[in-house]
């Protein structure tokens, strides 16, 4: 479509204050994501000259043990976390959106407060809770007569448990907000009709509010994925990241995200870690699409 010669002026104005966007969207968005792809087939310390070595840093990582360990611990924390996080979200929502509860704004920002609650000072303080010479809980149960638990150190058996409760407690409010808006904006009549015909409040639940349901729990599965399997922050804190220790005892605590760190930024391997970063792009792309092609499928068979 032709544009009139006495519109040109008001699109080249507007344009101009949308460039800014688009210029740092190239910069710090779509430059760093081409070239770390480029990195992947190169070796490259952090300064001089990349050198490409075609796919030997995928072949590298997929040969590393520490990769499958950390693969392990990603995934296990990941599904026991959201067996916590993702029905404990719905549930929390759907009792805040029955009748019986009131100050429903006020349930809302508890649960949500831990989110915005710095990563790293939360991460502390379950430090000091969990400590092992010091800790409150060691403390209590020294009280009571039981030997204090080893929770960092031992065989690191501990440690993944601790990631879970800290990962569950910062993430499920998140979880109940999303969902809380979806069921507010079911239709009451559809309530309404179900309870004159006789439906009980299971019956009601399952036929009416979990169907409707089904795009907001798509959409949080999906970043929980996106979110879940990219965990750094916790496991990187409480297993001690900061003094040098890759995953706290046993590498019980190693994550992808973790040992993406460990080797670009610690090793300085730039490439392997590029590699890492795309493998877990892969996987997280994959997951993510099994997720909406099941959705998808169950819509399918239903119409």
């Amino acid at each position: 479509m032709k544009i009139p010669r006495n519109q040109i002026g008001k699109y080249a104005t507007a344009y101009v204050y949308v460039a800014p966007f688009f210029l740092l969207f190239l910069v710090f968005g779509l430059f760093p994501i081409l070239y770390s792809l480029f990195l992947s087939f190169t070796y490259w310390k952090g300064f001089g000259k990349p050198v490409f070595v075609a796919f030997d840093n995928y072949k590298a990582l997929f040969q590393d043990q520490t990769f499958y360990k950390a693969l392990y611990n990603t995934a296990f924390i990941w599904i026991v976390a959201h067996l916590i996080i993702l029905p404990g979200g719905f549930i929390i929502a759907y009792l805040l959106n029955t009748e019986y509860v009131t100050r429903k704004n006020f349930f809302q920002a508890v649960f949500f407060t831990p989110l915005v609650t710095s990563t790293i000072a939360v991460s502390l303080v379950f430090s000091i809770l969990f400590g092992e010479q010091f800790g409150v809980l060691n403390f209590f149960l020294e009280r009571i007569g039981l030997q204090p638990v080893p929770w960092f150190h031992g065989d690191g058996r501990w440690i993944k448990p601790v990631i879970i409760l800290l990962f569950s407690w910062r993430w499920i409010g998140w979880n109940m907000v999303i969902y809380f808006a979806g069921m507010q904006g079911i239709d009451n009549e559809l309530y309404e009709c179900a309870a004159v015909e006789g439906a009980n409040k299971l019956q009601i639940l399952g036929r009416i509010t979990v169907p409707l349901m089904k795009p907001v729990i798509l959409y949080t599965l999906v970043l929980s994925f996106i979110g879940g399997i990219q965990i750094f922050d916790e496991p990187f804190i409480l297993t001690g990241g900061g003094a040098g220790y890759m995953g706290g005892t046993n590498q019980a605590g190693l994550t992808l995200a973790v040992q993406l760190y460990e080797i670009g930024f610690r090793t300085g391997n730039m490439g392997t870690a590029s590699a890492l970063a795309y493998t877990l792009m892969a996987i997280i792309g994959a997951l993510s699409a099994f997720s909406i092609r099941m959705f998808a499928g169950q819509r399918r068979t239903r119409t």
